[in-house]
């Protein structure tokens, strides 16, 4: 197994009508990551809410007995958190978040671009 670290980065994530994300890393076939990091700048004059989203659909790895399908769900990592003007905010830091084959991480910023890093590795 090779362990590869890597960065994906995105400048001036731009809005769109009807609030929807712009995927920022998918993981390849054959391929487990490790998300390390992720950072949002937000480079305008006035604060900004954001949203991060794991999008996963591959089965569940775990127990969940209370779900019928068994199989993973999109789930928000943070949701309409504030970015103050001329700042940055990092999630994830101190974390680990692990993503299957197919599993995406996807980035909204309302009513302004965003940039982003995201910090991981991959396992194949």
């Amino acid at each position: 197994m090779a362990n590869t670290f890597k960065v994906t980065t995105g400048s001036s994530i731009a809005t769109t009508v009807g609030h929807a994300t712009a995927t920022i890393y998918t993981v390849p076939s054959s391929t487990t990551s490790i998300i390390l990091s992720l950072l949002l700048s937000n480079k305008t004059t006035i604060a900004i809410k954001t949203s991060v989203q794991l999008v996963s659909t591959t089965s569940n790895s775990g127990n969940n007995n209370s779900r019928s399908s068994g199989a993973n769900e999109t789930a928000h990592i943070i949701k309409d958190v504030s970015i103050d003007e001329e700042t940055s905010l990092e999630i994830m830091s101190g974390q680990k978040y692990v993503m299957q084959t197919g599993d995406a991480i996807k980035v909204f910023g309302a009513t302004a671009d965003i940039d982003v890093v995201l910090s991981y590795m991959e396992i194949t």
